[in-house]
């Protein structure tokens, strides 16, 4: 009889399920654009997702998330609350793990990645390829820019930066050194000849990188710290690979990172120029929020992306 005995106070495992279950949905539906999306990646209905958040908001007394005809934005509340979801969940979520099962089946869930546009497909693609491939639960949201993103507030799981990260809130880990060679199409270092230094640059067809966070062109980098911004360039563009075009189109010289540049370099079709004048390597990092404990879902991702960065061409 005892066994058949439940305590008042003690919740029924359904309950509990239920629980569990609209907490997900909070945790999903604050990692997305609206209510649609979030219906998408729990692949339920955008009428589930509104029932379950209105239920939470009944149980809280707070709204949750602000709406409109676009997008939902998460309140204060929701935030504060999703400080406390986020990694109670991932804790319940390794502790029903069985040790010793297939772990590829128990890893799903979305992760978010950010990265510049020029690693997209030389690093990010062919990582994400090995992730979609491992762990086929694992929905994978990729947003390439080459603006700086602020990690936190657009819910970034993962992220690629170049040079060194001096944010407490992240973890980084340094996967490559990059290289920031001067180079030119040998038809048009036959054309112009070469610069001598770098006061001599200014003389040159040059390129020009506009940084979209400023609208302003991008300083070139020199050994001993010294900067070069280019004042009458041949060519501006606001995107990597466009630059990179220029220059083998021998419209001009440009400075590239060495894993766009370094293929070329070796092929004889981009020639390395003002070489004792480039400045010392810079890092590419792989970061994550210190969020604890990482998910299986957010660690497959950032192992990949350091095992891709790290695969990138590099000059010696």
């Amino acid at each position: 009889m005892w066994n058949k005995v439940r305590h008042r106070n003690q919740p029924s495992r359904r309950v509990v399920n239920n629980e569990f279950e609209l907490l997900r949905i909070f945790r999903v539906t604050a990692d997305s654009s609206s209510f649609r999306d979030a219906a998408v990646r729990l692949g339920t209905s955008p009428q589930g997702v509104t029932r379950a958040i209105q239920r939470l908001e009944r149980h809280y007394g707070e709204v949750l998330f602000h709406r409109s005809t676009r997008q939902v934005r998460i309140t204060a509340f929701g935030e504060r609350l999703l400080e406390q979801v986020r990694p109670a969940l991932e804790q319940v979520e390794e502790l029903w793990t069985v040790p010793g099962a297939d772990q590829q089946a128990s890893v799903s869930g979305t992760v978010r990645v950010t990265a510049p546009h020029s690693l997209g497909t030389r690093a990010v693609l062919p990582a994400m390829e090995r992730v979609a491939k491992r762990h086929p639960d694992v929905m994978l949201d990729v947003r390439l820019s080459d603006r700086i993103s602020n990690a936190v507030d657009e819910k970034i799981d993962v992220g690629i930066r170049v040079g060194f990260m001096r944010d407490s809130r992240f973890v980084a880990r340094k996967a490559a050194d990059m290289r920031l060679p001067i180079v030119a199409a040998p038809r048009l270092i036959k054309k112009v000849g070469t610069p001598d230094g770098v006061d001599e640059l200014a003389d040159f067809p040059v390129t020009a990188a506009i940084d979209i966070n400023t609208g302003r062109p991008w300083s070139w980098h020199f050994s001993a710290g010294r900067q070069w911004t280019p004042v009458s360039p041949a060519f501006i563009a606001d995107n990597a690979d466009m630059e990179m075009g220029a220059a083998l189109a021998g419209i001009a010289f440009a400075q590239l990172a060495d894993y766009m540049a370094a293929p070329y370099i070796a092929s004889g079709k981009l020639v390395r120029v003002l070489q004792k004048e480039e400045p010392p390597a810079w890092g590419l990092y792989v970061y994550r929020p210190q969020r604890a404990p990482v998910s299986a879902r957010v660690r497959a991702v950032f192992d990949e992306l350091q095992t891709a960065i790290g695969s990138l061409p590099a000059l010696p």
